[in-house]
């Protein structure tokens, strides 16, 4: 994209943040976040900071594209307040859809999850049916149901981008999620340290680590190309987490054992797997980091602290 004026809510978060400095190479970017799972620290100088709630009666949405990203995005949030996370997630996004629809804008791409497919060791496509398990689930088939609306009936083009287990790692953006980071981006800081990392069951669940490099780049292509419907984004290539914490193992040259404690959650989601192809047959999409380039990646803030205090050690002799 460039030359547009874009609106990112929940810009300030995670994918947003990514997304927004991303965007703000070539375009007019308003990032949108209430602060609560997002910081302006974030975000490049070259991006439009804007400190409000999707649930605000007046928003920046005069623009010619909305990535809307807002949301309480975990089931733990879902579960401890759910009538605040169904004013997040459903009402905001309506919210937000109706204003940029007011001032013109008929592009839209939003976040939905993956957790609908459920466990799935087979590639899940866009066709297959899904599930409300839990809150955050039943939040985000909301969400697609209200974007078939204002597709079917308001002409509007809204892609819905199933993400697959995004991370980047604390040396990115992803450092103030703390507990709600991605698994490889908490394992590998607790290895770091000499702490065993904590596995749920024996390890062997698996999950489509998809980097949020890849995720930036197919939400500009989903715009771009002004897709409408539900899209897989994810990788497709599942690793398990004894893998995961094998390779971060290696990477850092450490050798630090996981412990491992029951499943304490019910409906958890042992397996996850993408089939990308719909979305790859519509905009030529596909990953350009592969899981273990992504875990060197994660890794190298670390591996260079490291060699920084060898040195300072060593001209102190």
């Amino acid at each position: 994209m460039k030359g547009k004026r874009i609106l990112v809510t929940g810009g300030a978060g995670f994918i947003g943040s990514n997304l927004s400095n991303h965007l703000a190479k070539r375009n007019e970017v308003i990032a949108l976040d209430n602060c609560y799972l997002g910081t302006p620290e974030n975000l490049d100088d070259d991006v439009i900071f804007a400190e409000a709630d999707v649930l605000d009666e007046e928003l920046p949405t005069d623009v010619d594209a909305v990535f809307h990203l807002a949301a309480l995005s975990s089931r733990q949030m879902l579960e401890e307040n759910p009538q605040q996370g169904a004013r997040v997630n459903i009402e905001g996004f309506v919210n937000v859809v109706e204003q940029a629809m007011e001032d013109g804008c008929e592009t839209f791409v939003y976040a939905t999850t993956s957790s609908i497919y459920g466990s799935q060791t087979d590639p899940c496509n866009e066709e297959m049916a899904v599930k409300a398990a839990t809150g955050y689930d039943a939040s985000m088939m909301g969400r697609e149901r209200y974007a078939e609306y204002y597709s079917d009936f308001h002409g509007l083009t809204l892609a819905g981008m199933r993400f697959f287990s995004v991370y980047q790692g604390y040396g990115g953006n992803e450092e103030h999620k703390g507990e709600y980071a991605n698994t490889i981006s908490q394992f590998a800081d607790k290895i770091t340290e000499d702490e065993s990392p904590v596995l749920w069951g024996d390890g062997t669940q698996t999950r489509d680590f998809t980097h949020v490099m890849d995720i930036v780049r197919g939400l500009e292509l989903a715009a771009e190309n002004e897709l409408d419907g539900i899209y897989n984004l994810g990788v497709g290539n599942p690793y398990t987490f004894n893998e995961m914490v094998g390779m971060i193992n290696d990477e850092l040259g450490t050798d630090v054992p996981s412990e491992y404690e029951p499943v304490p959650l019910e409906n958890y989601v042992y397996h996850t797997h993408a089939d990308p192809s719909k979305f790859k047959a519509a905009t030529g999409w596909e990953p350009e980091i592969t899981f273990e380039e992504g875990v060197s990646m994660v890794c190298e803030p670390y591996k260079e602290q490291e060699k920084g205090e060898r040195e300072s050690e060593r001209l102190t002799e």
